[in-house]
């Protein structure tokens, strides 16, 4: 479809809202998607989380091949299913017109410039133009266990494990900068996930002032209920779904618990 045609006719879909009102009733599961991926797989997958009550999609990555089909990906999620698809960019090259909103990041714990404010600065006329709904994200990496492909192409400090004050001082940095959502990660493929005493400790200092997403590692129903005792807002899910995609529904189930 015609970019300019598209973009005349497209409409704002309010996912901040959206996602504060889902979030008042239980916490919330994002399914992240791959677009390097066979797009009918893709399509088949993306249905198949809709119907086990994830809450949005995120697509992106790390890696700069995937941005070749990420038109044509998005497009084919939007066909599909009717949830958010919410871009989660590694530079302004992954943002795209067919999305509804987009991670606004900033990669706090970056040594690089470019990943603090520069690939922002390149994509802020993209987000306008296109009509993305900017979500502000603080997105910080934490050790692992293994080095995963954003520490690496991110030029990343990653955060101790043991050291949560460090984590807490980011987001509070985050949140006074204005940011709606503070991100840790520990990375696609990650040996070990985000520490709970990190997470409780981070939620703990911004309070109510920001959803806090957690992603990497999260591969069973025991560590999702675990992040989310912890006080995270939103799991994120990925490479499971290639690995074993029945998984995700108990996990997606976990989240939606109550705590």
């Amino acid at each position: 479809m015609d970019i300019l045609r598209y973009l005349k006719r497209k409409k704002k879909q309010h996912v901040m809202n959206y996602l504060k009102r889902k979030r008042k009733s239980s916490p919330l599961h994002f399914t992240l998607i791959d677009p390097e991926k066979d797009p009918k797989k893709l399509k088949k997958t993306a249905e198949t989380v809709c119907s086990y009550g994830t809450d949005a999609i995120l697509v992106g990555g790390s890696q700069s091949g995937h941005l070749i089909y990420l038109n044509d990906v998005i497009q084919t999620l939007k066909e599909s299913v009717d949830l958010p698809v919410i871009l989660f960019p590694c530079s302004h090259s992954g943002l795209s017109p067919y999305a509804d909103a987009v991670l606004f990041m900033s990669l706090l714990n970056s040594r690089s410039v470019q990943y603090l404010i520069d690939e922002q600065m390149k994509g802020s006329v993209l987000v306008k133009n296109y009509k993305l709904e900017p979500l502000p994200t603080g997105y910080l990496i934490v050790e692992s266990g293994s080095t995963t492909s954003v520490t690496w192409t991110g030029d990343v400090k990653p955060l101790p494990r043991q050291k949560p004050e460090f984590a807490v001082a980011y987001a509070l940095a985050a949140k006074y900068f204005g940011m709606k959502f503070l991100y840790l990660e520990a990375g696609s493929g990650a040996k070990l996930p985000v520490p709970d005493a990190m997470i409780s400790a981070v939620k703990n200092a911004v309070n109510n002032g920001m959803m806090v997403i957690v992603g990497g590692g999260v591969r069973d129903e025991k560590t999702a209920k675990e992040k989310i005792k912890a006080g995270a807002d939103i799991i994120v899910t990925g490479n499971i779904i290639d690995d074993n995609l029945s998984k995700v529904k108990s996990i997606i189930k976990a989240v939606h618990r109550k705590k």
